[in-house]
C-alpha cells in the first residue's frame, strides 16, 4: 500500500474509533494525463519534472497535497495527484482538464487530460452475483456468504493496544474499532498466527514503502446489514490517524469481500487441525533438538572427559619425562663428579707417588752422603793410621777386605 501523507486539512474526516485515534478520510484523487508531441530532433527529450512543474503551477492558488509519475511513455505522461479535501477536487479538474501546456524549446502544445480517480473497490452487486453465482457457496452458513471484509494494508501501530508497548496489532483492537458497524461474529489476523505462514506458504510480514509495517485482517460480522454498512462506510475512504498531539496521517488501505471462506466454520476447523498438527510437528522437533542437544552434551562431556584424561597422560608423560631427564642430569654429573673426583684422587695420588719418590731420593742421597761421609772418615783414619808407627798399620791384604 501506498506509504502514509501527512493530514492538514481534517475537517472531512469521520470518526471510526476516536479512542484509538482512527478517522476515515475521503480518498481526493484524480488522474492527470499529458500527451506528448512527436519529437521531431533527435536527442532531443521532454522533462518529466518541468511538465510536473507546469501542472503544480496551473492550480492557481491551491497545491496538490501529493503529485507523482504513475506512467510514462513516448506518447503520454500519467499523473496521480491528491489535494487536501474533496472539494478541491472540482476546482482542481477545472484548471487542468482540457488545458494545454507550452514547454519553452518545443513549437508543439501539450494537452493535459484530468479527472477523478476511479477507486477500486467491491460494489453490491460484484458481492451479491458472485456468492449467487459460486457453486460451492452455502449462503446459509458463515463465512460462506457475504458477511466478511478482508482488509490490506492496515498500519500494526494504529492497532496496537496502548498500554502493552508493543507495535504488533490486536484482535481485540480491530474488533473495538469495527464493531461500530455491527456485532462482529469473529475476526482474524494471520500474522499474529506462528504457524499460518508455514499453513499457507505466504509471508504476512510486509513494509509499506514508508517504512511502516502493515498487516491484513478478516473481520466478519454476524448480521449482513452490519457488511453493508461497514462495505457503504469504507468506500472511497483511507484511514486516518489522529496522535495526542493534533497531527494526523492518512494512509490507503484495501477493502475487498471474502470470497475464500476464510472464516467459515470449516476453513477455520481445518487450520484449527493443521495448527495441531504443526504444534506436534513442533513438539516432535523440539523433542528431537533436545535429544540431539543432550546428546552433543554428552558427546562433549565424553570428549571433555577423554581430553582431560589425555591431558592427564600428556602431563604424566612430561612428568616421566622430566623425571627420566632429572635422573639423566644427576647421573651425568655423578659421573663427572666421580670422574672429577677420580681424577683428584689420581692427581693426589700422583703427587704421593711424586712426592714419596722425592723423599727416597732424599734418602738415597742421605745414605750415600752419610757412606760418602764415612769414607773419608776411614780414609781419613787410615790415612792418620799410615803416618804413625809400622806396626800400627793393618796386616797387609785385611784393608781392602773390610767391609765399609
Amino acid at each position: 500500500m501506498a506509504a502514509a501523507t501527512i493530514v492538514h486539512d481534517t475537517s472531512e474526516a469521520v470518526e471510526l474509533c476516536p479512542s484509538y485515534g482512527l478517522y476515515l478520510k475521503p480518498i481526493t484523487k484524480m488522474t492527470i494525463s499529458v500527451a506528448l508531441p512527436q519529437l521531431k530532433q533527435p536527442g532531443k527529450s521532454i522533462s518529466n519534472w518541468e511538465v510536473m512543474e507546469r501542472l503544480k503551477g496551473m492550480v492557481q492558488h491551491h497545491q496538490f497535497s501529493t503529485l507523482r509519475i504513475s506512467k510514462s511513455t513516448m506518447d503520454f505522461i500519467r499523473f496521480e495527484g491528491e489535494v487536501e479535501n474533496r472539494s478541491l477536487v472540482r476546482s482542481f479538474l477545472a484548471c487542468l482538464d482540457g488545458k494545454t501546456i507550452k514547454l519553452s524549446g518545443f513549437s508543439d502544445i501539450l494537452k493535459v487530460r484530468a479527472a477523478e480517480f476511479k477507486i477500486d473497490f467491491p460494489t453490491r452487486h460484484d458481492w451479491d452475483s458472485f456468492f449467487r453465482d459460486a457453486k460451492d457457496m452455502n449462503e446459509t452458513l458463515p463465512g460462506e456468504r457475504p458477511d466478511t471484509i478482508h482488509l490490506e494494508g492496515l498500519p500494526c501501530k494504529w492497532f496496537a493496544q496502548k498500554e502493552s508497548g508493543s507495535e504488533k496489532p490486536s484482535e481485540q483492537v480491530l474488533v473495538k474499532v469495527f464493531e461500530k458497524f455491527g456485532e462482529i461474529r469473529n475476526v482474524d489476523i494471520p500474522m499474529l498466527d506462528p504457524y499460518r505462514e508455514e499453513m499457507t506458504g505466504r509471508n504476512f510480514h510486509t513494509f509499506s514503502f514508508g517504512g511502516h509495517l502493515n498487516f491484513e485482517a478478516y473481520v466478519q460480522y454476524r448480521e449482513y446489514v452490519g457488511f453493508i454498512q461497514a462495505m457503504s462506510a469504507l468506500r472511497g475512504m483511507k484511514l486516518m490517524f489522529k496522535g495526542e498531539d493534533g497531527k494526523a496521517v492518512a494512509c490507503n488501505i484495501k477493502v475487498s469481500f471474502d470470497s475464500t471462506k476464510h472464516l467459515s466454520d470449516a476453513s477455520i476447523k481445518k487450520r484449527q487441525l493443521e495448527r495441531q498438527k504443526l504444534q506436534e510437528l513442533e513438539r516432535q522437533r523440539e523433542a528431537q533438538k533436545r535429544r540431539e542437544k543432550e546428546a552433543e552434551e554428552r558427546q562433549r562431556a565424553e570428549e571433555r572427559k577423554q581430553k582431560a584424561l589425555e591431558e592427564l597422560e600428556r602431563e604424566r608423560k612430561r612428568e616421566e619425562k622430566l623425571r627420566k631427564r632429572e635422573q639423566k642430569q644427576r647421573e651425568r654429573e655423578s659421573r663427572r663428579s666421580q670422574k672429577k673426583l677420580e681424577k683428584l684422587q689420581a692427581e693426589e695420588q700422583r703427587q704421593l707417588q711424586e712426592k714419596i719418590r722425592l723423599e727416597e731420593r732424599k734418602l738415597l742421597l742421605a745414605q750415600r752422603n752419610l757412606q760418602s761421609l764415612r769414607l773419608v772418615a776411614e780414609l781419613l783414619s787410615r790415612a792418620k793410621l799410615c803416618s804413625g808407627p809400622r806396626e800400627a798399620a793393618w796386616p797387609e791384604g785385611q784393608l781392602s777386605s773390610r767391609p765399609w
